[in-house]
């Protein structure tokens, strides 16, 4: 009979799970790959770089040496020859001077040296960023993945279903099933076109988030590339707690970023402190009639006196800045400690429940619809048992496509709050 036919048609796309070929035109991408597109194309680092190359001017800048001032002033008119600008000796007069700041307290270092701590500042802000971001892309990566594999159980779901109810619909006609069967096959496969419909919404946003981070076109098709060796490498209980923990504060780039705020917190107030002395300022003039004698050459010094002025209040703030420093890598650590600890926790309880179930489960799974399929030719079970069964099927699929994220995910989120590749 044709439905046997159809029948035996749809055994074998269900036994064929994972079969599905990708479009031609599709990109290949494995995470590696990603990782280099995402280090060298996204603009997010590219533009936190270029801080840091602004933060390293700021270091030349503090090398700098104040420029000395040179000054020229000349008699405009004299009443007497009715004569304007004479730079002559008998009746011109004009006076010249150079001044030069010489910076006292060790300023200009104490300038360096705050510089290069903002530089130091910018490098951790940098790799903090790009740590957080590529956390985004592995987890997104591995999400997208499972989701399309998932995607491809609801094709071959459907499309058996589509063979299912074109042989059912013939028999119909001959009056061999009733139409409550059809309408019992249309409901379930028009149910799983809904749910394609809306994972594969799901799939564009979230390729959408890969795109923008690797910076790959927007109308390109990804299909993303998990080797099993990256699921079979990766053992949890090779890592030890404290481990984790000791490569966290040695790693953890908002860690360091908060330990050089308060190194350039100090080095504000080592210069706050110095700016309350007074810079000195040396002079040479000339002057060629408007001093005693004629052709004047004077050398002089300006110090201001400090006596209001201390420079207390940006000291009080430098100081201030410090405290609040200390505070921020309290909470840092803090932070810090709870990431790790509820990481490490989440991946094990995800441990135990993927190495709880039983590796054979799929394939057991497959053999078994294969019979289910054979007693519902044979009239062995009803449609609704069949449907009911096939429904299962799904749902086990699902599951475990959902699981195996949620442990790829527990690896990279190690990875994020150890700030290190533990896992590779």
């Amino acid at each position: 009979m044709k439905i046997s036919k159809l029948l035996s048609c749809l055994a074998l796309l269900c036994m064929g799970a994972g079969a599905s070929a990708q479009n031609t035109d599709s990109l290949k991408l494995s995470l590696p790959e990603a990782e280099k597109l995402f280090v060298k194309n996204n603009y997010q680092l590219i533009a936190q770089q270029y801080q840091t190359d602004q933060a390293k001017a700021d270091v030349i800048t503090a090398r700098l040496f104040d420029n000395p001032e040179i000054s020229y002033e000349n008699q405009l008119y004299n009443h007497e020859t009715k004569k304007f600008l004479q730079t002559n000796s008998t009746t011109g007069e004009y006076q010249a001077s150079l001044s030069q700041v010489i910076k006292l307290a060790g300023k200009r270092n104490k300038n360096i040296q705050l510089a290069t701590a903002g530089v130091k500042l910018s490098e951790y802000q940098y790799f903090d960023l790009m740590r957080t971001l590529r956390f985004s892309l592995t987890s997104t990566f591995y999400k997208t993945y499972y989701d399309q594999q998932s995607a491809k159980v609801y094709e071959q779901q459907i499309n058996s279903l589509k063979l299912l109810l074109t042989a059912n619909e013939q028999q119909l006609k001959m009056g061999n099933v009733a139409m409550k069967d059809i309408i019992r096959i249309k409901s379930l496969l028009y149910s799983l076109q809904g749910e394609y419909s809306s994972l594969m919404n799901d799939i564009e946003d979230l390729q959408t988030q890969i795109k923008l981070l690797t910076n790959i076109k927007p109308d390109a098709k990804l299909a993303l590339v998990v080797s099993p060796e990256e699921e079979e490498n990766y053992q949890l209980d090779k890592q030890v707690y404290t481990n984790l923990l000791d490569s966290a504060r040695n790693n953890r780039a908002d860690l360091q970023l908060a330990k050089t705020g308060i190194v350039y917190a100090e080095n504000n107030l080592k210069l706050q402190k110095a700016n309350a002395i007074p810079d000195v300022e040396l002079s040479l003039t000339y002057d060629l009639q408007g001093s005693y004698p004629t052709k004047y050459t004077g050398i002089g010094i300006k110090l201001p006196i400090p006596l209001f002025n201390r420079n207390q209040g940006e000291i009080k703030k430098a100081k201030i800045a410090i405290d609040a420093g200390k505070a921020s890598l309290n909470q840092q650590d803090a932070i810090l400690e709870n990431e790790v600890y509820n990481s490490y926790a989440s991946a094990l309880r995800t441990e135990n429940l993927y190495h709880g179930f039983d590796k054979n489960f799929n394939a057991d799974f497959d053999k078994l619809i294969s019979e289910v399929i054979k007693n519902f030719k044979n009239r062995n079970i009803s449609l609704i048992e069949f449907l009911d069964f096939y429904d299962s099927y799904k749902a086990s699929t699902l599951q475990m496509n959902t699981l195996k994220y949620q442990r790829m995910n527990a690896k990279e989120e190690i990875n994020f709050v150890t700030g290190s590749n533990i896992f590779k």
